[in-house]
């Protein structure tokens, strides 16, 4: 292994594990085959002694999941470690629902083990019921589950010595260092700091009633540092001690409460981030969020990446590549998300998935990127 320069020093990975049962699957969960390790190079940060989770060269990232996306978090999870400078500097943070037909908690940390046996991380129970009561129906059934506002209490689970946290879904494949999104400049007046998407039309993510408002509208977003634009909130860096003492958790559900009294959008948990945030975002790279692989929301049609270079790649929209490849329907860049793929198909009795481990050790990233 190359050796790493001192100034990439401290990699933690917080990664939020939501996991229920979702639409047709039976409970239980598939299995996965074991992950090759990864070792730090030199000038890696060594652990401080006795200090955990709070030890201060680590970095923090969480990730959303219910119990059909396990197999794209363990990719995700996969491909962070394979290019991360640091990979044994990386804790992982999983948050995995708690009742209502999930799996056991233990069920998912004996998943985890037996894929990454030197992953550090920890799980942390959510109960639907922290947000059930404030959840409206949006275009598509899956945007309703619970855990996906999950992310809207990160600062309330993780521990308190955690400073920040990077926030990912599950449907993502990173093919550069985290680390680099990690150090991501936060100025004192950002909470979030994300890939923003000016050119998008902002005005289609509410309806006409919020536009027609004269209490909301554009007044909303009146006064912020910069003119509202539309950001995906699937990678996010977030301050969690900012959000905290700003109470941001509060200032998203009073969105969602006027929701259920007045329809103001049709998107699932996106609308709040955006009502919250948008105008307030610190602008990230692109190449850290090359999303929409999953096409439409409606549809899930083929997508190519944009023009650009890429850190992280983003199946978000319905199309998952997983279901896709395993309906015999791949999409194109679906080829490369299966290269990560660890999941042992019924009937396959290998230990290991062949074509994961020689796509993985042989993949390299383009001299542009």
């Amino acid at each position: 292994m190359r050796a790493y320069p001192a100034m990439w020093a401290g990699l933690v990975l917080v990664v939020v594990l939501v996991v229920s049962v979702g639409e047709g699957e039976a409970a239980g969960l598939p299995r996965f085959a074991e992950a090759p390790e990864y070792r730090n190079g030199e000038g890696c940060p060594a652990p401080v002694a006795g200090a955990g989770v709070c030890d201060p060269g680590l970095v923090h990232v969480a990730m959303t999941l219910d119990a059909h996306y396990l197999r794209g978090s363990m990719a995700a999870i996969y491909s962070l470690l394979k290019h991360a400078s640091c990979p044994e500097s990386i804790f992982f943070h999983f948050m995995a629902a708690d009742g209502g037909g999930a799996p056991e908690l233990g069920e998912l940390r004996t998943a985890l083990v037996a894929s990454f046996p030197s992953l550090r991380f920890e799980i942390y129970p959510f109960r639907a019921d922290a947000v059930t009561g404030l959840i409206s129906a949006s275009v598509r059934a899956a945007l309703d589950a619970p855990l996906n506002y999950a992310r809207n209490h990160l600062a309330d689970l993780l521990p308190k010595c955690v400073p920040r946290a990077i926030y990912l879904d599950s449907d993502v494949l990173a093919v550069d260092d985290v680390r680099r999104l990690w150090e991501t400049r936060l100025p004192a007046a950002a909470v979030v700091a994300a890939p923003e998407y000016c050119h998008a039309n902002f005005s289609r993510y509410f309806t006409d009633a919020f536009w027609s408002d004269p209490k909301l509208g554009e007044s909303v977003f009146s006064g912020r540092r910069r003119a509202p634009c539309y950001f995906n909130t699937g990678v996010m860096v977030i301050d969690l001690r900012r959000w905290r003492v700003g109470q941001y958790l509060r200032r998203i559900e009073l969105w969602m409460e006027m929701q259920k009294e007045k329809r103001i959008y049709e998107l699932g948990s996106l609308p709040p981030f955006l009502l919250v945030f948008s105008g307030e975002v610190e602008a990230v790279d692109h190449r850290w969020n090359q999303h929409g692989l999953g096409g439409d929301n409606i549809l899930g049609s083929c997508r190519p990446l944009h023009k650009g270079p890429v850190s992280l790649m983003h199946w978000s929209g319905k199309g998952k590549p997983w279901d896709r490849l395993d309906a015999g329907r791949p999409c194109p860049l679906d080829y490369t998300w299966k290269s990560y793929d660890l999941y042992i198909a019924d009937g396959d009795s290998s230990s290991a998935s062949a074509p994961s481990r020689s796509a993985l050790s042989s993949w390299t990233l383009p001299a542009a990127w």
